[in-house]
């Protein structure tokens, strides 16, 4: 928290006393240490993790009853999260807050951006409807494992590989699990250690976040922030009713644990997913944090968590179902009842599909704009202000995880309350 504090301050001062360069140059690799640091062992926490996760299921029931609930909760919190987010644009009407000056100059300034995230929605979106399936399924584990965006295909492997060490009989798959158990071990005393440099980290991040936004003048940002403060205050709302109602409403109701403790519990994760903007790289966070702090067990926890830091993108959607309506506004689009409907499944599909990692949501968003009739080269009016909202919105994928695994570790008898009391009074 201090490091965030700090990274905050620091940043604005840098940004207003003109120490972009030197920020760049001297503060922000920390971060980015920090940020390769997490993104080092996700794939090697994802790949252990689930596959110990399933292959130490009792059985394939056991392991369908689990798969079905996660996914199951992860599409019915996602589509929620759209619902509030179209219910929020459409009767604050952020758009229409944007003079018409403005809506040109961050048209202009971010021209070159859009051109390039256009180009690889063009790419997805000239693929067949079922290709995100084909695109699940790895032809080279080797070559997938080496890409943090392919992290679909690490989880489809990681599944197959489970489920075939559970059918060997005769336990000798035991020496195969007993090895990426080791790995999985390892992975988390490395989480540990890194940990340390997590105040660091966060104030590095922070501080080059906002002198990259900024630049030398603290007044562009602060121009850029009156012009979309009610289109970034619609999504901040959204995002904060979505944990609050949603979330806790889940905790509350289908978990014998106190949502105060559920919360509090989750602070070290809200944190290293505010500053890295990544799900996957506050994975190995997430996953120690639920089950050393929060009590649920291993077993639930590597199972439902790399798959939620994979498909369950609840803020990403949120935010796009608000970015999209938010745009066909500011250029006076009238989105029906129809248009908003293909909003809310292609949000869904994208939203299983986005990649864990910073800017992702973006090329999802302009398939999104693409799907309704709405210019892509609109994305120019948010650009601006995405990467602040990115990272709010990826506290919000977390806490989605944390949640999920700890309602399926509840209904599973398999949430441990004590640790909960005792890491938090401590």
């Amino acid at each position: 928290m201090i490091g965030l504090v700090l990274g905050l301050i620091y940043g604005v001062i840098a940004a207003a006393a003109g120490w972009g360069d030197f920020t760049s140059d001297w503060i922000a690799p920390f971060g980015q240490i920090f940020l390769n640091l997490l993104k080092l062992i996700a794939v090697p926490l994802i790949l252990a993790s689930l596959i110990t996760g399933v292959a130490s299921l009792s059985d394939m029931k056991k392991l369908s009853r689990i798969g079905g609930k996660t996914i199951g909760i992860y599409i019915g919190t996602t589509l929620i999260a759209l619902v509030i987010g179209l219910v929020l644009v459409n009767v604050l009407q952020p758009g229409s807050s944007v003079p018409p000056e403005m809506r040109e100059k961050l048209e202009a300034t971010y021209q070159d951006d859009v051109e390039t995230r256009t180009l690889s929605a063009e790419d997805i979106a000239e693929n067949s409807p079922l290709q995100p399936i084909v695109d699940m399924v790895p032809d080279n584990i080797f070559s997938a494992t080496t890409r943090n965006r392919d992290m679909l295909k690490v989880v489809f492997f990681a599944i197959f590989a489970g489920i075939a060490i559970l059918m060997i009989p005769g336990g000798k798959g035991q020496p195969l699990l007993d090895f990426f158990s080791a790995i999985n071990e390892m992975v988390i005393k490395m989480v540990q250690i890194i940990m340390y440099m997590a105040p660091v980290g966060v104030f590095a991040l922070l501080a080059d976040v906002i002198t990259s936004v900024a630049g030398d003048d603290l007044r562009a940002i602060l121009e850029l922030i009156s012009a979309l403060g009610f289109y970034s205050i619609t999504v901040l709302m959204g995002l904060f009713l979505h944990m609050s109602i949603t979330y806790t409403g889940l905790i509350k109701f289908m978990t014998p644990l106190r949502v105060r403790d559920f919360y509090r519990a989750l602070v070290p994760v809200q944190l290293v997913a505010f500053s890295t903007s990544s799900s996957g790289a506050t994975l190995p966070v997430t996953m120690e944090t639920c089950e050393k702090e929060i009590g649920v067990s291993e077993e639930v926890s590597s199972f439902v968590l790399p798959l939620g830091a994979t498909i369950n993108m609840d803020g990403t959607a949120l935010y796009q179902a608000i970015a999209a309506v938010f745009i066909a506004q500011t250029i006076g689009m009238d989105l029906g009842l129809g248009a908003q409907l293909t909003i809310v499944f292609t949000a869904l599909l994208a939203s299983i599909g986005t990649a864990a990692v910073p800017g992702a949501g973006i090329v999802m968003l302009i398939i999104i704009l693409e799907a309704v009739g709405v210019p892509a080269a609109g994305i120019g009016l948010i650009l601006g202000v995405d990467r602040i909202l990115d990272m709010c919105r990826t506290v919000t994928n977390v806490t989605g995880d944390a949640a999920v695994a700890t309602i399926i570790a509840a209904s599973e008898g398999e949430l441990k309350l004590a640790p909960v009391t005792g890491a938090v009074s401590s």
